[in-house]
């Protein structure tokens, strides 16, 4: 699994034209090691050591690395070819704790179609021109959308007059479940857009050095944020998956695109196809690769080998997943603020309005009338059948 994800990794890398490789030599007989410096020494790097090229001097191919230290001293270059093979060196750090200490840089690997690339480089290349141009163009591309949509569409309003009668649509704890994976989200959220997009819009504006205190700061509270994220979107989950359920009248719903775009929506239950798509898509799916991948950035998950490869593997899936849970989750924050009339109390106080209930989820608004389900879940008795006072 480990070889497939490297393979498709440097298959985007060398396609992006940015990783410098050239065809290695034709099979000689040679063991690998010794053909992959003849294909290194072609590779373009920004290496702050330049090296003195002695191949065209006599008996070169025939000089060991001790003897080309006597006859060229100061000469590295037959000491970088072998750190570039993957040679093992000397390090005092356990095996246990540091795998790779031995090794300065990545080795460089050979990619189908007899190509020599650097797999630290092929990450770099990814992550620098995959992950963030494309992600940061998706972000804006969608805040742009939100808003213009909000321009034309404006807030949706309620079409009836409020009853005055309340129905509890979250109970105190489905609030405080969801408040705190929220507040984690967007600490992480503005944390991670920070540290990947903040050197192209808000280094050159701040200076170097608040920048640095700022990235410094985010960091930290990002790798807290995240085990708390977890755990909460672990509970968010156990909590709603009952009510997330498919049933047959979402396929409706999907169909006439919730009727948001006409005057009335396409009747639901307590959450419509376009919340149970969010929970399944962003929620569970999504979360759940951004947690494992996130906890392996952590280096929190034990028995667990933390090569150079893993997280370069976690981190391209973090990134991937994470923009695409921003995404998702912007337009949910949306709907749930300025977008619609009412959502947002419903979150804060617990309770919607009876026409609230019937204009936006109709179909839940038959099963609490027909007594299917209580108007007041958190409260047990003869007051769970009993209306509470209009509040603010």
């Amino acid at each position: 699994m480990k070889q497939l994800l490297w393979t498709l990794l440097l298959a985007a890398a060398t396609g992006l034209g940015g990783v410098h490789a050239q065809t290695a030599p034709a099979d000689t007989g040679a063991p690998q090691s010794a053909a992959a410096p003849a294909a290194m020494a072609g590779v373009k790097s920004q290496n702050i050591f330049e090296l003195k090229d002695a191949s065209n001097e006599p008996n070169y191919a025939g000089q060991t690395n001790a003897e080309r230290a006597q006859v060229q001293p100061g000469n590295n270059a037959p000491m970088w070819r072998q750190v570039g093979e993957g040679v093992n060196g000397y390090s005092s750090l356990p095996k246990s704790q540091a795998p790779e200490a031995g090794n300065l840089i990545q080795p460089f690997v050979q990619y189908p179609g007899s190509r020599w690339t650097n797999a630290g480089e092929a990450w770099r290349q990814v992550r620098n021109q995959w992950i963030i141009p494309y992600g940061g163009a998706l972000l804006v591309i969608v805040a742009v959308a939100i808003g213009l949509f909000y321009w034309r569409k404006g807030t949706i309003m309620l079409h009836g007059t409020e009853t005055g009668r309340k129905i509890e649509r979250f109970t105190p704890f489905e609030r405080a479940a969801h408040w705190v994976n929220a507040i984690a989200f967007v600490a992480l959220a503005v944390s991670g857009i920070v540290m990947a997009f903040g050197k192209y819009f808000m280094l050159p504006v701040m200076g170097s050095t608040l920048f640095g205190w700022l990235s410094y700061a985010l960091k930290n509270i990002h790798n807290f944020a995240g085990p708390l994220f977890a755990v909460s979107l672990i509970v968010v989950f156990a909590t709603f998956v009952r009510d997330n359920l498919p049933s047959k009248e979402d396929v409706q719903w999907i169909l006439k695109g919730g009727g948001l775009l006409s005057e009335h929506e396409v009747p639901s239950h307590r959450f419509n196809a376009g919340e149970k798509v969010l929970f399944w898509a962003g929620v569970f799916f999504l979360g759940a690769i951004v947690v494992a991948s996130g906890l392996v950035l952590d280096k929190v998950i034990p028995g667990l080998l933390y090569e150079r490869s893993t997280m370069q593997i976690a981190h391209m899936f973090h990134g991937v997943a994470t923009v695409l849970m921003m995404v998702m989750f912007m337009g949910h924050i949306y709907m749930g603020t300025v977008g619609m009339q009412g959502a947002y109390q419903a979150m804060r106080t617990g309770y919607v309005d009876e026409t609230w209930a019937k204009e936006h989820h109709e179909l839940w608004y038959d099963d609490i009338q027909a007594g299917k389900i209580p108007r007041e879940r958190s409260v047990s008795g003869p007051q769970a059948t009993a209306g509470r006072p209009a509040q603010a």
